[in-house]
This record gives C-alpha cells, structure tokens and sequence, in this order.
C-alpha cells in the first residue's frame, strides 16, 4: 500500500485500487514509468511490478528492475492490469500469457502501450476490441482479432491502448479520471507537469511524412522482423486453442 510520505495528498478520499504491471526480461520502461508514477504517488493505490519470481530482470536498454509480486501472489481481482513492449521471446512464454490472460478476464481495466497491446492480443484480451499500438506494429493487431484505430489512446469499453512513448502518461491520467474523477485527475497531470512540447512535431506518421516514416521503418525493420515472427506463432497458438 502506498505510504503517506510518498504520496500526494488531495482534496478528496481516492478509493483503494490494485494496479499490477508487467515487467520481464526485456521489457520497455518507458512504456510503464507513466502509468506507475500516476498510481505509484496516489493514496491507497497498490501499485506492484510483477513477475514469475522476485529476482532482478533488466529492462531495455539496460534498466534493472526488481519486481515486487509474483504472479502466484498477484491478487485474483484487479483493478488495472498494464502491460508495455516486451522482447520478442514473451510472446512465446505460456506462463506469462496464461497469467495474462487468467487476471485480464476480471481486472476492471485491461491496458497496454506500444507492442503491450500485441502481447494482450496474445493473451486474447482483444479479441472485438479497437485498439492501437506504435506505428510499426498497429497494422498486426487484426492476428488476434483486434480492430487497428488510430488515436494516442484508445478506449473500448474496459481495454484501454496506447501507441506513442508518451501513452503510458495519457493513458494513466485517463484512468485516474475514472477511478478519481476530474479534478484529482487534473492536479494529477499539473503535478506531473505534463505538458509535451516536441522538438520537431514529426512523431506520428502523418506528421513525418511518407519519407521519413519510410526510413523509420527501414532502419528498424532488422529490430522489427523478431516480433513480427513471435507476433505469428503466438496468433497461430491462439487460433489452436480458441478451435
């Protein structure tokens, strides 16, 4: 439970919720920092990094990360269940999937950014959602039955996705707004100070232009192609089961 020394007070009591996020050799901090610094400094908010066991796994590029639950001890019933990009090996990891796809059927809300929402597809979480990912990978959500919709968030009925580096923030104080109302959640983006101001306005697609997101996609494609294969048999494994 959060510690009133570590936690902003506000005006109004928040609701006790549980929050559990992903993490695993490999996976993106960027894409949870957001969503846990939300939550993490909210009162009464359980925020947990889980995992398989307890010991360090470090995170890309080079981030160590000591998770603080194990799925064995993750609570059945959550609140928010987060995912960010992960390596291309989880999407191969039955123990992982499963652990997905067994607290996702009953957490209230199910979110995830960037290739997250591939690993929620192959957990079948999205199966007649809309959702989004990061550009390079949106166009592969139709594998597990996910409609590709653009937006920096995206949110149908209880699944909420994020694209950009900066969705795990938006995607937070969205759900800060339903779990707290307006107003916590608008202190909670000044307190957060969180107002972007990109250098060159070129991050998303139509704002690079065909050219430059072209070269994007070039010299990202050697890092792009392990996923795309993982993405493949995971949708393939998923396909099997569902029969």
């Amino acid at each position: 439970m959060s510690d009133a020394t570590t936690s902003f007070e506000f005006d109004a009591e928040l609701p006790e919720i549980n929050v559990a996020i992903l993490v695993c050799p490999g996976y993106m901090p960027v894409d949870i920092i957001g969503i846990h610094t939300i939550f993490g400094t909210a009162p009464g908010a359980n925020v947990q990094l889980v995992w398989k066991s307890l010991d360090e796994v470090v995170g890309y590029p080079n981030f160590p990360t000591r998770p603080t639950m194990t799925f064995a001890d993750c609570p059945a019933d959550l609140d928010i269940l987060w995912t960010g990009a992960v390596s291309p090996e989880i999407f191969d990891d039955e123990e992982t999937l499963d652990f997905l796809a067994d607290r996702g059927s009953r957490a209230r809300w199910v979110g995830g950014n960037c290739g997250g929402t591939l690993l929620l597809g192959a957990a079948g979480l999205l199966q007649g959602y809309r959702a989004t990912s990061n550009f390079q990978q949106k166009h592969l959500l139709p594998h597990f039955g996910a409609i590709p919709t653009d937006g920096n968030v995206v949110i149908d009925r209880n699944r909420i996705t994020a694209g950009p580096l900066t969705g795990s923030v938006e995607a937070g104080l969205r759900l800060a707004q339903h779990f707290y109302g307006d107003e916590v959640a608008r202190e909670m983006e000044l307190q957060a100070e969180y107002a972007p101001e990109p250098l060159f306005g070129v991050g998303r697609p139509d704002l690079a232009g065909p050219e430059l997101t072209q070269r994007a996609l070039d010299h990202g494609s050697a890092m792009a192609q392990p996923y795309v294969d993982a993405i493949e048999r995971a949708a393939k494994r998923l396909s099997a089961v569902a029969v």
